[in-house]
């Protein structure tokens, strides 16, 4: 029988109680972001559409359903013998936790300028916030290992990607969930976003002596 660390990916033992920090906090903002898009009510992520959805046709909350799809997807792995970190757990109860704490303790903005800052801060907010947890090193949230495992086995990750958010986000709308122009701003702009945050917040590796090394980065996926 398979041991729990040959399921996980090993934690790296290079500043493990910095890692975490780092990761839980980026989880944290990273649901908290997802909650400010949510309360501005002009339209949320492909994943939160579903959330949203489920949360609007069979109760419960919406962060709620984000644990439990998390997990779902978390599921899927298994056939394409992807193999989670501590961070990807974390993920999916972390976010979920999030979203619904700042449902419930952050006031819903009124007007149009309001909602507007609310979802402008939501989507830059959700992109430092990847950054911040992808760099921990301690693994990819649920979703996106769900597609770069996929891509994995022969396929193109932007077909992959592209054609599950779709998906999700037409299942979302049908029961329920806001598609606006925040569905739209998100797409378009996480893209550009993240493609500067997440090496820009990664935490390098140590050098040999432990000097800190240049600041030579690889672009995530």
């Amino acid at each position: 029988m398979p041991t729990t660390t040959a399921l996980l990916l090993p934690l790296p033992a290079d500043r493990l109680a910095l890692r975490l920090a780092v990761l839980y906090g980026g989880l944290a903002l990273f649901g908290a972001s997802h909650g400010l898009m949510l309360l501005a009510g002009l339209g949320v992520p492909p994943w939160d559409v579903l959330h949203q959805g489920l949360s609007r046709t069979f109760g419960m909350q919406v962060g709620t359903w984000s644990i439990v799809v998390g997990a779902l997807v978390l599921l899927l792995w298994l056939p394409l013998r992807q193999r989670p970190g501590l961070g990807t757990l974390s993920n999916v109860v972390a976010v979920g936790l999030g979203i619904n704490a700042t449902l419930a303790w952050v006031p819903a903005p009124t007007g149009w300028a309001g909602r507007g800052a609310f979802l402008v801060a939501g989507v830059l907010l959700a992109a430092v916030a990847t950054g911040v947890y992808i760099g921990a090193g301690l693994g990819p949230g649920p979703r996106d290992g769900l597609s770069t495992g996929l891509a994995a086995r022969g396929h193109s990750l932007r077909v992959v990607r592209t054609t599950v958010e779709v998906g999700v986000l037409a299942a979302g709308w049908l029961l329920g969930g806001t598609v606006g122009a925040g569905t739209l701003l998100f797409a378009l702009a996480m893209g550009p976003l993240t493609h500067w945050a997440v090496p820009a917040l990664r935490l390098a590796p140590r050098a040999p002596g432990g000097a800190a090394p240049g600041a030579n980065y690889a672009s995530a996926a």
